[in-house]
């Protein structure tokens, strides 16, 4: 069985660089029994951080990660989201703690902000904390926040513990290479790239198919070895069946040669200026 490989933390914890994710899962009770399997099947294989949020199916993501993680919880590494509408910071705790309950777990190791919002960052840092004191949360960190958002959180008493920002990265997203993964870098701070195909665009790309052939892998695969390649970079597709996690899974036999790479890079080009941050 081929090792996931892992990403480490700026407190020195190591969690596995692929990991999975939850987005839209939770939306139908005739799919849950498939979505449970397919989680419990990517814990076994070794993908043991699983990423979701609140907003996901208003809770039922969470709910379905219950379910998957009974009697295995310390085996796992649970990202979960607070939404920006409620980031106060009472507002923040009291979402943590319905999270809590939905996860039926004591703790999340890793809770973010969503995206954004109204409420200041400080006191959304104040329910971070609050909830980090309390042994509720392990680590918090941030979605979908740009470079000049990440110096303003790390300019704040306390905001130097950040642990990772998680943002849209993938072939055919490629902004943040512009500033924000060498700044991440350079703070040790890792990102957590979500859609990493697009939302299934990159699987119709005829550059990706072509080496997807050479492999003998499929589109997804090679997306997703791309991204992986990268130091501290943790990886968060979403699967909803045991033949989709273990397709992602695949991914981690594939390895992209200068060739390859220079191929890519002809299709997608690099970003040559600022781009506004992506997100779905």
């Amino acid at each position: 069985m081929t090792n996931v490989p892992v990403a480490t933390l700026p407190g020195g914890e190591k969690v596995a660089a692929l990991g999975q994710g939850t987005w839209n899962m939770g939306d139908s009770s005739r799919r849950r029994k498939e979505e449970v399997a397919a989680l419990k099947l990517g814990f076994d294989l070794g993908m043991m951080l699983v990423d979701t949020a609140e907003m996901y199916a208003s809770g039922g993501a969470e709910e379905v990660i219950a379910e998957a993680i009974a009697g295995r919880r310390d085996e796992i590494f649970i990202v979960s989201k607070v939404m920006p509408q409620n980031a106060s910071r009472r507002g923040t705790i009291a979402a943590c703690e319905k999270s809590l309950k939905r996860l039926k777990v004591d703790s999340i190791d890793l809770y973010l902000l969503h995206w954004p919002g109204s409420s200041p960052f400080s006191e959304t840092l104040e329910g971070f904390t609050a909830l980090t004191n309390s042994g509720k949360i392990r680590y918090w960190g941030v979605s979908n926040f740009d470079q000049r958002e990440m110096e303003e959180v790390i300019a704040l008493s306390g905001g130097g513990a950040v642990a990772t920002d998680q943002v849209m990265y993938n072939l055919n997203r490629r902004g943040i290479e512009f500033s924000l993964t060498g700044w991440c870098e350079k703070h040790h701070i890792p990102i957590m790239a979500y859609s990493p195909l697009d939302q299934g665009k990159l699987l119709r790309s005829p550059a990706v198919e072509n080496i997807a052939d050479r492999h003998s892998a499929t589109a997804a695969q090679v997306a997703l070895a791309w991204v992986l390649r990268q130091t501290n970079m943790i990886v968060i597709p979403k699967a909803g069946s045991e033949a989709h996690v273990r397709e992602n899974y695949g991914a981690l036999k594939v390895r992209l040669d200068a060739q390859e790479m220079a191929e890519l890079d002809r299709a997608f080009p690099p970003p040559g200026r600022k781009k506004p941050l992506e997100s779905t």
